[in-house]
């Protein structure tokens, strides 16, 4: 078993957590609160190589948990309880004495993130979005609102590495313009084609791809954009009283991923600068990258899982910016009832151009 980090006030040694309407460390016993940076000594402890050999967190073969397989069990400093993590978890809470740990080994070595954006929203927030999202849904079961229960709502810093790239691209396009005019007899049509060369280079900073394979990519970058510019140097008080993961899928792994991001940006920013034909095709892409990079990053996420008739909804908020992500179920009955009415609605308007035509003496 293994020892762990936990935040305690210097004044009357309760446990303290990050505060994210404060920006900083607060102890809710004494309302004393502290600067991360004034807490920096304890980040001294990433660097004990006697500490980080003791750990011996990511050998599965160690015997540190023998019950389940992949697990590891910690003793709680404030009440000696035990704590069984998986092997990612970075920091968690105590489930005796609820106070707020950091696994310290698995956030040494090459395990330290170089930057982290502590969180700006709070439970509450996260909670107002989840109503914010729920309003206004005209396809939303009326009872799914009122009877949805919010089965667990956890703020987690989630690994991320940040790819640095420049990108040199050469694309070349087929494009139409098409001109229609018409007299007294007759309406002409004229198509012009052409032949669109576009050669160029692109700079990209700080592409996210999510290094956990326990959250799903797509909802990962569904609350982009991060404000990276806000990022600070990694200190372990920010974790303070949230949930946290180390990367289980590493930097190279994860190139594939930033390459297809980095791709389609680059083809998305030369298509911008095909406008003013009426149809633009890509015939041949050819996309070079080069000066390749990654930072480790832990950014701040909102999880909300809720369940209602049986089935669970993961929704997903930025824990920065608040963008608020997740899908949601669909009253059939309503969906075919908009249905019907539009297509009354379309079908009246077509009829009403029909005749206003005839009237005309068009058709």
């Amino acid at each position: 078993m293994s020892t762990m980090l936990q935040y305690k006030c210097p004044c009357c040694g309760g446990k303290i957590e990050f505060d994210s309407s404060l920006q900083q460390l607060k102890c809710p016993y004494c309302d004393t609160a502290f600067d991360a940076k004034d807490l920096k000594d304890y980040d001294e402890v990433l660097s004990n190589e006697e500490i980080q050999e003791e750990l011996h967190w990511d050998d599965p073969d160690s015997g540190q948990w023998e019950a389940g397989e992949g697990m590891n069990v910690f003793v709680c400093n404030s009440c000696g309880g035990e704590i069984i993590t998986e092997p990612t978890t970075a920091a968690t809470h105590c489930p005796y004495c609820g106070n707020p740990v950091v696994l310290m080994g698995r956030l040494a070595g090459d395990l330290k993130p170089d930057l982290v954006i502590p969180f700006q929203l709070d439970k509450e927030a996260a909670k107002e979005a989840l109503q914010k999202h729920l309003t206004g849904k005209k396809l939303l079961p009326k009872l799914f609102k009122d009877e949805n229960h919010l089965d667990e709502i956890k703020g987690v810093y989630v690994p991320f590495w940040l790819f640095d790239a420049e990108a040199d691209a050469n694309i070349r396009y087929r494009a139409t313009r098409v001109r229609t005019w018409s007299d007294s007899s007759y309406i002409y049509t004229e198509t012009s084609h052409f032949a669109l060369l576009r050669q160029g280079g692109l700079a990209f900073d700080n592409v996210p791809v999510d290094g956990s394979s326990k959250m799903a990519d797509e909802l990962m970058e569904s609350i982009e954009p991060f404000d990276l510019g806000k990022a600070v140097d990694f200190q372990t008080a920010y974790l303070s009283g949230y949930l946290a993961d180390r990367y289980d899928v590493a930097w190279d792994q994860s190139i594939g991923r930033a390459n297809e991001r980095v791709q389609k940006s680059t083809q998305e920013a030369f298509a911008r600068t095909t406008v003013g034909y009426t149809s633009v095709l890509p015939e041949s892409t050819s996309i070079k990258l080069a000066s390749g990079k990654a930072k480790y990053a832990l950014l701040p996420v909102w999880i909300l899982n809720t369940s209602w008739n049986g089935q669970k909804y993961t929704f997903a908020m930025n824990g920065q910016t608040g963008k608020f992500v997740g899908n949601l179920p669909m009253d059939k009955g309503a969906y075919w009832r908009w249905w019907a009415i539009w297509t009354v609605i379309l079908g009246a308007g077509a009829s009403l151009v029909l005749l206003l035509l005839r009237l005309m003496g068009i058709i």
